[in-house]
């Protein structure tokens, strides 16, 4: 009998499309999966059995079944996009809960696609913090369930490296792809301003949350990113030959880089150079400023998006992120310092195609209730692990976590490819060369 769970979305949708299997045979063996083993990952918020299987079937009739990129494909969706007839709870106590009248677009394309939505994931209240922990559970890295899945989108991540899916969906204002799919050994990329729809919470953290795909391989992410976009315009392009920066800085002042992720980004850099790449040792003219920009976007989205909601069923980290952004958000909303970063970066990027950077600073905090604990705490344990995916949310440009290498406990290691503005598709071809010459382990051995 052939298994379903741990292939690709590819390999799904080419089974059902040429009808070796039926999208009921495929979402109804995941869905055994998610039984058996979320409980010790705490992937999902929600899960669909019988409407997914009742999804699978319709897709299963379609007319166009042969055409589907994504026939079959059980997908799950971050708990802050709207699935019809589905509540979106946020990771919170204080949003209703109250089914969506429609999918949000990016859902829509995928169900379009032929994908069928088993449920929905876990979240940190309001998407705010890089562990997911909260009042509707607990994502664990499924690598090492003794450490958080990481955030915002920890619990599509983790969804993902324990085989509950191929593929899922998230965002990332901060990092919040980036974070969790270093921690998790997947693939991912934030995608430029504007090459997927948005439409995140209340302004999209003013416009630095972006919508995209993760995946076990840069060909289910190409595919994925191509279906939220779109457009053809991340399609494999011809090889080519990039030149590459690579910088072991922390972009914030006061933060180190660990020895396992520098050592990552060296290895890549060397991988790199043997197949052919220009690459220089160059770091980014980070301002001295970014600490305090960084912390005043990050903070003000929160405070723009916990405007309606009860303050007493809100965690109190959150109340104190949201009262903090409340004072930046006047110089926020005038935009300025995210013009003048992008400026200041700019003529890195005239100079370089690439740059290749350690994902993380270090591994991701332990597995813990970070929701009941003061917010200092989760500032400095936040800002510890993850300095380095902040800036590109800030300029808007696309920015990708690979994985690479192990760290000493066994979980997955990874690096971090930033681009100039349109840059996906070169972007993706170089992640997929490193995949090439380094392949990874693509879910964790959890039975």
């Amino acid at each position: 009998m052939t298994t379903w769970v741990g292939r690709t979305a590819v390999e799904i949708a080419a089974a059902v499309r040429e009808k070796r299997a039926t999208a009921r045979e495929v979402v109804a063996e995941h869905l055994a999966r998610i039984e058996r083993v979320d409980g010790r990952v705490g992937a999902f918020r929600a899960v669909r059995a019988q409407a997914a299987l009742a999804e699978a079937d319709e897709v299963g009739a379609r007319a166009d079944l042969a055409e589907l990129p994504l026939a079959g494909v059980p997908v799950a969706v971050k708990d802050n996009l709207a699935v019809r007839g589905e509540s979106t709870r946020v990771g919170s106590a204080a949003t209703p809960d109250t089914p969506a009248g429609d999918d949000h677009v990016t859902v829509a394309r995928l169900r379009a696609a032929g994908a069928v939505v088993v449920g929905l994931t876990n979240v940190p209240e309001l998407c705010v913090f890089g562990t997911t922990d909260g009042v509707h559970g607990t994502a664990r890295n499924p690598w090492d369930t003794s450490r958080t899945a990481g955030g915002s989108s920890g619990g599509s991540a983790a969804a993902v490296a324990a085989g509950l899916v191929p593929v899922a969906l998230g965002n990332d204002g901060m990092g919040s792809l980036r974070i969790p799919a270093a921690n998790c050994g997947l693939v991912t990329i934030k995608p430029g301003h504007g090459v997927v729809p948005a439409g995140i919470g209340e302004g999209d953290w003013f416009g630095m949350s972006e919508n995209g795909p993760l995946a076990t391989t840069v060909e289910d992410a190409r595919l994925l990113l191509s279906i939220l976009a779109d457009t053809d315009v991340v399609r494999r392009g011809a090889p080519g030959t990039y030149k590459v920066a690579v910088s072991l800085r922390s972009p914030l002042a006061g933060v180190t880089v660990s020895r396992p992720y520098a050592d990552a980004a060296r290895e890549a850099a060397g991988l790199l150079i043997r197949a052919g790449h220009q690459v220089r040792r160059a770091d980014p003219p980070y301002p001295q400023s970014l600490s305090l920009t960084s912390l005043a976007h990050w903070t003000a989205g929160t405070a723009v998006d916990a405007q309606g909601l009860d303050p007493r069923l809100l965690a109190r980290r959150t109340r104190v992120h949201a009262a903090v952004g409340r004072g930046f958000l006047p110089v926020v909303r005038r935009g300025g310092s995210r013009e003048a970063l992008r400026r200041r970066l700019e003529p890195f990027f005239d100079t370089y195609d690439v740059l290749l950077t350690p994902a993380l600073a270090r591994r991701s905090p332990k597995a813990a209730a970070w929701h009941e604990r003061g917010w200092l705490p989760n500032l400095l344990a936040n800002t510890a692990y993850s300095p380095l995916t902040p800036p590109w949310n800030l300029t808007g440009w696309p920015a990708m976590s690979v994985p690479f290498g192990t760290l000493p406990s066994g979980a997955p290691c990874a690096v971090q490819l930033v681009g100039r503005p349109g840059s996906e598709a070169e972007l993706l071809e170089l992640a997929g060369r490193l995949e090439e010459r380094r392949p990874w382990r693509r879910t964790a051995p959890l039975d």
